[in-house]
């Protein structure tokens, strides 16, 4: 019983996901013995201290020693798992939504279903490389081993099994242009003579494919680093080399200035934010807008998305080991407005919603997961600790809305009930270059985005703002990809 948490147990009989493992609280190597220094032997050196290259180790160190929640939910997840990665130490600044996401992950991953587990893995590989996220292909390259996938297929997507190889394109259009999903897709991969998908396996790819996806938005947004014992994790420095780097493995003259100069000047951000808040909820409150003006902000805000790029030098990231795992890589996001002569209407969510139909579709298909998906949606979507940086007891409901609603408005989809002027007020620049960013190119995010909004707000709460980024992100290519099987069927 998938509400149970099967991962309670680690006597579980389904697939195996072991990988190597270092405990990564204790991430620091024992100095060299003299001897061996002499000798010139190089020691393996971790690229970076800590899970994360925005966030300092000693915040998730003292997460982890002070949080009982986290912390048993930690050793849950090595117990089940045999290791403990980054992804899983990040949302541990959030437990309620970490055992939601490990419920999850663990029945998509390792219970029975219509796919086979290295299937499964394998998905998840060609879902993360198109978004270009080593970190995830290696975990997954990894564990599709362990489960006794074929080496073979590691040569690249040719060197796949056919039906897999069907994949690549609502893969690529998932991943980047999720409204042009049409029931026309679903239906070649239903009825290929000799690889068709069956409409459980079909589900369950889909699921697998948005959940990758997103999770590769939430490892870049959060710039979360390979573990010490992984190739990308570490470096056979010379022993006699200095070390460059600060607490974080970046070093010190590339960003300059600590985190404490970066937030001078910014006293009245928070108080700024409050205040607009509260203006708007008065507003609220007064009078209603009509759904003339309502559609009006609504095309007005999506028109404005497409102005909002980053001014930042791209990073630069080697995708040649990862490339192989998809076609096509020029494929990328595109502004929903800007779909040239392919006439695409916006998506009215009242007209399809998760709650009321796609929910009810994955369950059906998919018996449980569409349960599991709601209470991961829920627990984004309706968490809050009632604080904003250094405020308690302030109702964030407002400004939570603010940014799942953006974030489908980038998709093209509209809640009619949802006044998008209040977009504009409660999220600045940075922040929406920040959002369009992760959720949209997000190998492109860079620390200079990450620390240039909410200046005052503490690390658990951009964590959080990543938590409803990747749902929202998640929740939208479902929805698209669901009306297409909706469709199908009727």
């Amino acid at each position: 019983e998938p509400g149970s948490l099967a991962l309670r147990t680690s006597n579980s009989t389904s697939a195996p996901a072991g990988r190597p493992f270092l405990f990564p609280f204790s991430s620091r190597i024992k100095r060299c013995s003299p001897s061996s220094q002499e000798m010139g032997v190089g020691i393996p050196t971790a690229l970076a201290q800590g899970p994360s290259e925005f966030i300092p180790e000693k915040e998730i160190l003292q997460l982890a020693s002070g949080d009982a929640e986290a912390r048993v939910l930690l050793i849950e997840a090595f117990a089940t798992l045999g290791r403990l990665d980054n992804v899983t130490l990040l949302m541990g600044f959030h437990p309620q939504y970490l055992d939601s996401f490990l419920k999850t992950e663990h029945y998509l991953m390792q219970v029975d279903g219509p796919l086979p587990y290295c299937y499964r893995h394998y998905i998840a590989i060609m879902a993360a490389a198109q978004h270009q996220c080593s970190y995830l292909v290696n975990l997954h390259v990894n564990d599709f081993l362990q489960v006794g996938g074929d080496p073979k297929w590691l040569a690249g997507l040719d060197s796949a099994p056919p039906k897999l190889q069907t994949l690549s394109q609502v893969n690529k259009i998932l991943a980047h242009r999720p409204w042009l999903i049409t029931k026309d897709h679903i239906e070649r991969l239903l009825r290929s003579e000799d690889h068709g998908w069956s409409l459980a396996e079909l589900i369950q790819v889909l699921v697998l494919l948005a959940h990758y996806h997103s999770l590769a938005s939430f490892t870049f947004g959060c710039g979360i680093i390979p573990e010490i014992h992984s190739d990308q994790g570490h470096s056979p420095r010379h022993p006699s080399a200095p070390d460059f780097t600060n607490g974080n493995g970046v070093e010190e003259q590339t960003h300059g200035h600590e985190r404490t100069d970066q937030v001078a000047g910014t006293t009245f951000e928070v108080e700024a934010l409050l205040e607009k808040m509260k203006r708007l909820q008065e507003c609220r409150d007064e009078e209603g807008t009509s759904q003339e003006e309502m559609a009006t902000r609504f095309e007005r805000e999506k028109i404005e998305s497409l102005f909002v790029v980053s001014s930042e030098n791209e990073r630069w990231i080697d995708t040649r080991e990862i490339s192989r795992h998809f076609e096509d890589p020029s494929y990328g996001y595109q502004d929903f407005s800007r779909h040239g002569d392919q006439y695409v209407p916006t998506f009215r969510a009242q007209d399809y919603t998760w709650e009321d139909h796609g929910y009810s579709l994955v369950n059906r298909l998919y018996p449980d997961v569409g349960q599991l998906l709601d209470e991961k949606f829920q627990n984004a979507y309706n968490l809050t600790y009632n604080t904003m940086a250094m405020h308690e007891n302030v109702d964030t409901s407002m400004l939570r809305r603010a940014i799942w609603n953006y974030i489908h408005c980038m998709f093209g989809i509209r809640y009619d009930d949802y006044d998008y002027g209040e977009i504009n007020q409660l999220l600045d620049r940075n922040f929406k270059v920040y959002i369009k960013t992760v959720v949209c190119s997000p190998a492109k995010t860079t620390k200079g985005m990450y620390d240039s909004f909410w200046r005052q707000f503490k690390h658990s709460e951009k964590v959080h703002v990543n938590l409803l980024l990747m749902e929202a992100r998640m929740q939208a290519e479902l929805l698209y990809a669901l009306t297409a099987i909706t469709r199908h069927l009727t």
